[in-house]
Order: structure tokens, then sequence, then C-alpha cells
């Protein structure tokens, strides 16, 4: 007596039917497409890809930068400089501006036009350009000198830190978060501490800066806004990093 091989409850083909995989090669296809049109797949940002929105801006309408904050990014008029920030702090902004929650009549409609690879371009590129000086703080500031004393002191009785703390000596920046506030126009800085204080810009970095601009009184805030904004002028010019001496060959 034979047995009967069991019958199954459903047909297998073992033949590929071509519609079938017709379909499956279109989703997989689909799925490709969907996949490299993300903006983790965009084009990865250069150098020069910045360097050329800086100077020539884009064909949507983004204006050259270097037309407000200066050829070199060393800033111009109430523009603050841009070289030599860190590169994730400038692109922070960018992203910044580009979703509103950074507001700026003029700076929004630019990142807005602006891809995010464009960007993250656009920070790299000032990121790399040379600071234009290097400014150092007073070496014994006068408790009467409000800014200098708030900029290199602080006033830790109200648990208020030195600028210094996290800006660096003279206000040259610290690392690629914390931005050179030295040379920034005395307006500039104002505005920006009193955008903090209203919670109508990013906390920033550690979220250090809301609480800290709460805690100063407007002539505070005007004080360490002008003595920033003077360094400017005792700062030292530093020198390029692009721009190397000609090596001299030593003849025996």
């Amino acid at each position: 007596m034979t047995e009967k091989t069991p019958r199954l409850p459903f047909r297998i083909d073992t033949q590929p039917q071509p519609e079938a995989s017709l379909q499956a090669w279109r989703a997989v296809l689909l799925l490709l497409a969907v996949t490299f049109a993300a903006p983790g797949f965009a084009q990865k940002a250069t150098r020069e890809q910045g360097r050329q929105i800086a100077s020539q801006g884009t064909p949507q309408g983004v204006a050259a930068c270097i037309s407000c904050h200066g050829a070199k990014g060393e800033g111009m008029a109430a523009f603050p400089r841009l070289a030599g920030t860190g590169q994730a702090y400038l692109q922070a902004q960018l992203d910044a501006f580009a979703d509103g929650s950074r507001k700026n009549a003029v700076m929004q409609p630019m990142a807005q036009n602006l891809t995010a690879t464009e960007r993250q371009a656009v920070a790299l590129y000032f990121s790399q350009l040379p600071p234009p000086f290097s400014a150092s703080d007073p070496v014994q500031p006068a408790p009467s000198d409000t800014g200098a004393w708030l900029a290199t002191r602080g006033r830790w009785t109200a648990q208020v830190p030195a600028c210094a703390q996290c800006h660096g000596p003279g206000g040259n920046g610290v690392g690629a978060q914390f931005p050179p506030l030295a040379g920034l126009p005395a307006g500039y800085i104002a505005g920006q501490l009193q955008g903090w204080k209203a919670g109508s810009r990013p906390p920033g970095p550690l979220a250090l800066m809301p609480d800290i601009a709460k805690k100063l009184s407007n002539a505070e805030v005007t004080a360490v806004a002008a003595y920033y904004e003077q360094l400017a002028a005792a700062g030292v010019a530093a020198p390029s990093a692009a721009v190397q001496p000609p090596k001299t060959e030593s003849r025996p």
C-alpha cells in the first residue's frame, strides 16, 4: 500500500510570473528613487560650493554673503563677522533662520532659499577663513568698567559666569560651538542678548544664554556689547592661514 502525498491548501508556482517580477522591480526602483532623494543623500557640501555662494549668491535669489558680511567675512557695519566662527555654530544659525526658530527679516529668506547642503557648505567656507584679528582682555579690569568686568570676571554671586569662560580670552571664540564676540557690532550683540531675554532666539549651545541674559540689566547688556565691539580697535591682525610666504632656497 502506497502513501498518498498530502495535498497542500495552496498552490506553489515553480515558474516566475512575468507580471509579478515587473511589479517587484518597480517597487525596488521606487524605493531607490525615494531613498536617494532624501536629505541624507544630498550632495556632499564642499568649501568651494560655499565660496561660490558667499561670493556670487545663487540663481534662486540668495544674495552673495560678502555683500553684507565683508569680502573676507570680517563683518561690515551692523552685520557680524563670520570668518573663523565654528562651522557647527554657523550651520545651526542658518538652520534656525531656515526653520523660523530664529527671526531676522534679512536672513530668514536667505536661509530658506538655500538647501541643507548649501547651508552646510556656507558654514564650512566661513569657518575656514582666518579671523580678521586676535583680541586680548585687560589684565586687571576695574570693577567700575562694567563691560570688561562682566566679560572677564562675571558676577558669580548671581551665578553669571564671565563671558570668557565660554567665548575664550579676548572673545576670540572656543571650538566649533562658541562663537567669537570680539569685533561684533555692539548693536548686534545687544540685540541677541535682548532676544534671549525675550525668548525669541534659540537657546544655543548647552542652552546657557537665556538664563544668563535674563540676569543682566539693560545697562549691563549695553556695557558688555560695547566692550566686545571696541576690542576690534585694539586687536592685532591675525595671520592668514591661506597665504604662506614663499620658501627660499639657500644656495652654496
